[in-house]
């Protein structure tokens, strides 16, 4: 690596680790001020504060690393611009390209360990993050679940008027099995605990219709036969293939989950065919899409800020910063889309990094070299 490499690389990584820490100082201020009232209200002490900050601050700093990696390398860039040291690079006879490769090994840098992080060490400390939300700030922690509709398996599902995640008692419990869209089986109870020493269900006041169907022949035809049979009891012991955590706060739930139990868990989803998974493959493709929008916003503010302006290095940031703005509001946007079920998430979370891709190329035509 020349001189000149470590230079703009050292330049880059400093400026950027720099950014990072301002947004962490800035947002931290603006969340201590906002949470004040409901840390004195919990009675929490110092201690457990800055734990929690010691949790939340490197999750703020994953999710805003692709836009901090923009507004560094257009500082940087627009400073060496304004200084006209990228003129006299270019006039050595260094190509435009030959001088992105820093920036690239930069963005290399950063890249890897974002996804890493973003992949494997922040859900792990977001599980200790969103169970203190949950406790202490009020984050959907609401243990009585109503109007419960679940599918645990193909054809089975499951209903509950409410549900209590203290005691793990659930009321006016309902379980239907479906084979060819007729109602095979359905167990009722009016009350549902859970036995935490037979780790198994304990129905009360349950009751169990079957439904068998034979056909009888006629002269023209088969005939489908209905034959029912009832049977119930005070007191049913039983496996069931839900768990208590089921019906657990899943508030934000796919933060604290790593890229390993994403896939597992999504897995789960889909062999109940559950509603609701296009969220956790969102943030699954989006963990892997985040580091390659670091190499595209790259180029792009090298390519934005290479030119020397006369009125100084002001506007490159400021414009640095509305391009940052407008990235953020396309990925917000397709985001929305992907977990509405209007779009698939693996095609979604690439949208944003594919149109600055192309603008980053269309623009690399008309750069001085």
């Amino acid at each position: 690596m020349k001189l000149l490499d470590r230079y703009i690389l050292k330049q880059f990584l400093s400026t950027f680790i720099f950014v990072v820490l301002i947004l962490l100082a800035v947002i931290s201020v603006i969340d201590i001020t906002e949470k004040a009232d409901k840390y004195n209200k919990a009675g929490l002490s110092a201690k457990q504060v800055m734990g929690y900050y010691a949790d939340f601050l490197p999750w703020i700093a994953g999710l805003v690393t692709p836009i901090t990696v923009f507004i560094a390398t257009v500082y940087v860039t627009a400073r060496l611009a304004g200084r006209t040291e990228i003129i006299a690079i270019l006039s050595s006879g260094v190509s435009f390209r030959r001088l992105l490769l820093p920036y690239f090994i930069g963005a290399l840098v950063i890249a890897g360990s974002s996804f890493y992080l973003n992949g494997w060490v922040i859900p792990n400390s977001n599980k200790t993050r969103l169970a203190f939300e949950i406790d202490y700030l009020n984050k959907s922690s609401n243990p009585n679940l109503r109007n419960i509709h679940l599918q645990v398996a193909p054809g089975t599902f499951i209903y509950m008027q409410s549900y209590n995640s203290l005691s793990d008692k659930g009321y006016q419990f309902t379980l239907e099995h479906f084979e060819e869209n007729r109602l095979i089986e359905k167990l009722t109870a009016n009350r549902i605990e859970w036995d935490t020493a037979k780790s198994k269900w304990t129905l009360r006041d349950w009751k169990l219709k079957k439904v068998d169907v034979v056909f009888e022949k006629t002269k023209a035809d088969s005939v489908p036969v209905s034959s029912v049979s009832m049977t119930s009891g005070l007191a049913l012991d039983t496996t069931l293939i839900i768990h208590p955590k089921e019906f657990k706060n899943d508030y934000r739930k796919y933060d604290g989950l790593t890229l390993t139990e994403l896939d597992d868990y999504m897995k789960t989803l889909r062999s109940r065919g559950t509603a609701g998974i296009e969220v956790y493959a969102v943030e699954k493709y989006t963990r892997y899409a985040s580091p390659f929008s670091i190499f595209i916003l790259t180029f792009m503010g090298v390519i934005v800020s290479s030119r020397k302006s006369r009125g100084g290095t002001g506007f490159q940031i400021a414009l640095g910063f509305a391009l940052s703005f407008v990235f953020i509001l396309f990925f917000m946007m397709f985001r929305t889309f992907a977990e509405a079920g209007s779009m698939p998430p693996q095609i979604s979370v690439w949208i944003p990094s594919v149109v600055f891709g192309i603008l980053s190329m269309f623009m690399y035509k008309y750069v001085p070299r």
